[in-house]
């Protein structure tokens, strides 16, 4: 049986705070990377921290590009789902709400560019940081950061756009 990725949720601000992916209504929440309803994806639980969101998650050891090396797809399909989490939280704020007095509303990516900066080790749990740079009404632009023992080994910059009336 394959050891899938497991997701350290940790949130210093409240154990029950629900991660913004678990707002995502039911019928939109199967994401491989962040979706609830999908058991064979990351299942990426983000939390926001005043103007940012962070998440937690420790790459399983089949996720691997060389030995000792998290896979490159792999992380940037964190930034990307945790940007989606952030245009969400940042929608909300716009709209006067706390993340979680609704659903969330959901966002998909438009472009996503991510820049490798250092080999990423695995084994290690990794820390996502996301927050809004630009925002509007239908689109978010936001900055992401994953970190492996506290040195940040990717950047990466995300444009979000509202979901698509024919998506829904």
């Amino acid at each position: 049986m394959l050891e899938f990725a497991h997701n350290v949720i940790r949130d210093s601000m409240s154990t029950s705070k629900r991660a913004i992916q678990d707002l995502y209504p039911d019928d939109l929440a199967h994401c491989f990377g962040c979706g609830r309803n999908n058991p064979y994806g990351h299942q990426l639980k983000s939390f926001s921290e005043g103007d940012e969101v962070v998440a937690h998650f420790t790459p399983a050891a089949h996720q691997i590009s060389i030995p000792g090396f998290v896979y490159g797809g792999l992380l940037a399909s964190l930034a990307d789902c945790h940007a989606m989490a952030a245009a969400a939280a940042a929608a909300e704020a716009a709209a006067g709400r706390r993340i979680g007095d609704s659903p969330a509303p959901r966002f998909v990516t438009a472009a996503l560019r991510v820049d490798y900066l250092k080999p990423t080790p695995i084994g290690v749990e990794l820390e996502v940081r996301g927050h809004v740079t630009e925002r509007s009404e239908k689109k978010a632009i936001i900055a992401v950061t994953i970190a492996a023992a506290g040195t940040i080994t990717v950047r990466a910059e995300v444009v979000a756009v509202r979901i698509p009336k024919s998506m829904e």
